[in-house]
Formats: C-alpha cells, sequence, structure tokens
C-alpha cells in the first residue's frame, strides 16, 4: 500500500495510485488546524537516501474531511493518517476526519524526526506514550487502529506491546530515521530549509527490517512493513521477517507510481519460482 507522507494529498491522488496497482493507501497524514510546514528546500535526494522536512504541511481536519469524502468509489482501502501534540489533539482529529467518511482503518504516527512535539509528548515516544495516545484514539473510533512507531523509538518492542495493550490492531514499523543533515559547504549553510530532516529511501531498509522482526517478536496483532521498501523481493523480506502488508513511500521518488505494479509482478514471479502459492506463507517465514 501506499505510505503516508508520499503523494496521498488528495482523493484524486489517492486515486492514481490505486490505479497503478497499489491495494490501498494512507493518506497524507493530518492536524487540528492546517500547516505551512518547512520552508523549502523541504527534500533533497542523495544516492540512495532522501532527506525530508515536509513538516506535517496539510490543509487540517476539516477541509480533510471534505477532501476524503465518499472514498468507497475507490473501490479500495483508504486509511486516515492523524497527528497531534497530545492524546485529546489525536482523539479529535481521529473522531472527525472518520465521521461520516468510509476510511477503512486509522493510522497514528507517533514520531517525527523532524516536527517536534507532534506524537511524541514532551519530545521523547515511550510505552507510557505510546499507550495514552492509543487508549484516547481508541475510545473515539471503531475502525481498525494502526499505530506507526519510528525506528527511533525508545523500546520498540515495548512499545509496540503498550499500543497492544491500548487496543491498537496493529502496528506500522516504521518511519524516516534522524534526524539527519547535509551542509552546503560554500554557504556553510545546512540545505534543508528546517537544517534537519528525516532519512528515508533504499539506504535503511535494512534498519527497518530489522526493526519489522523485533515487533513480530514482540506482539499478537499484525505488522506492516515500512521504510526503504523499493522493490517486490523487499516486500518479501519484510514479509519474510513478519510483515503481515507492506508500505511503499520514497520509492516513488526513485520508481515512479509503476513501482506497485512491477513490485508486485516481481512477487509473483519469485513465489511462482519458489513454490509458494500464498503470501501467507511468506510471514514470518525467518522465524521458523
Amino acid at each position: 500500500m501506499l505510505a503516508s507522507g508520499i503523494w496521498g494529498v488528495s482523493k484524486e491522488s489517492i486515486g492514481r495510485v490505486l490505479a497503478a496497482g497499489a491495494g490501498g493507501a494512507v493518506i497524507k497524514s493530518i492536524s487540528r488546524e492546517p500547516r505551512e510546514g518547512h520552508p523549502n528546500p523541504a527534500v533533497i535526494q542523495h544516492g540512495d537516501y532522501l532527506i525530508n522536512a515536509i513538516g506535517y504541511a496539510n490543509q487540517g481536519m476539516e477541509d480533510a474531511r471534505m477532501e476524503f469524502s465518499e472514498l468507497k468509489k475507490l473501490k479500495r482501502p483508504v486509511i486516515a493518517s492523524a497527528i497531534g501534540k497530545t492524546p485529546e489533539d489525536f482523539a479529535l482529529v481521529v473522531g472527525h476526519l472518520t465521521e461520516g467518511n468510509d476510511f477503512s482503518a486509522v493510522e497514528l504516527p507517533l514520531s517525527c524526526p523532524h516536527t517536534p512535539g507532534y506524537g511524541t509528548l514532551a519530545g521523547q515516544t515511550t510505552p507510557d506514550n505510546t499507550y495514552r495516545i492509543t487508549a484516547a484514539v481508541r475510545d473515539v473510533t471503531k475502525l481498525p487502529l494502526f499505530i506507526k512507531l519510528s525506528p527511533n523509538s525508545e523500546g520498540i518492542g515495548e512499545a509496540a506491546k503498550a499500543a497492544q495493550e491500548a487496543g491498537a490492531d496493529g502496528i506500522t514499523m516504521g518511519n524516516s530515521l534522524g534526524p539527519g543533515m547535509r551542509i552546503n559547504i560554500e554557504t556553510r549553510r545546512p540545505v534543508m530549509g528546517f537544517g534537519l530532516g528525516g532519512v528515508s529511501g533504499p539506504a535503511i531498509f535494512p534498519v527497518l527490517l530489522r526493526c519489522v522482526s523485533d515487533v513480530y517478536k514482540a506482539v499478537d496483532i499484525p505488522v506492516i512493513g515500512c521504510g526503504g521498501v523499493s522493490s517486490g523481493k523487499d516486500a518479501i523480506e519484510m514479509m519474510m521477517a513478519g510483515a503481515h502488508a507492506v508500505q511503499l513511500g520514497s520509492a516513488i521518488y526513485y520508481h515512479g507510481l509503476e513501482v506497485f505494479g512491477d513490485a508486485l509482478q516481481e512477487m509473483r514471479q519469485w513465489m511462482g519460482q519458489n513454490g509458494y502459492s500464498s503470501v501467507k506463507r511468506l510471514i514470518g517465514a525467518v522465524h521458523g
């Protein structure tokens, strides 16, 4: 499916992603009030990694609620994504965004390496904070609830367990690394407009693969693998590490929307050649 923060800024863009072969999509994260985000340059690409500091730029929950109406017409799952500074913020946005709309699930990103204060509570994503935010949102929605953790989180396995105990239906593992930075040596200034940014892209794939494996062993709820996935074989690795589903994001920068169809075809081909009749046989295979 499409990862949040990439491309999913409107219903029209979501439709294009689904038409390209994605099995589902997560919209861009929505906050209580509109946000302009950080100054440009907000995204830079260097080799096998991207650095981004979008700063959760979005239209706010009022306009987003109207933008993402009548989602059933897209005929595939569309997942809401909400951010906030407090558990009450998260609950308010989720309740408002999903009321009367056809979202199939909700995802909460509980960390951001370039926008301090959002999803971290006092600057930290701890098991306690994870529990508090998850529980607050669980009280306002009956939709499946996925908690998106960062590889920077303190005790990823413990945070995942806290989310499960608070009522989460799945864990999205994970988010960008960082923050990181690059410096323009001519001007002696950071390249990014914000100075810092989250690191994503193929270079972080091995780290996120290990994180998926850790979370799979820690919880009994499904895991969604995310981070640096750019091919069908990458997706198979994620599933063997324990992912029940896989999200692609930065891969669009490198390969365009065709990456969804290409990844699916590569998966089908490999599975056929290796005697796998169902993706269910891939999930957690590395753990025996």
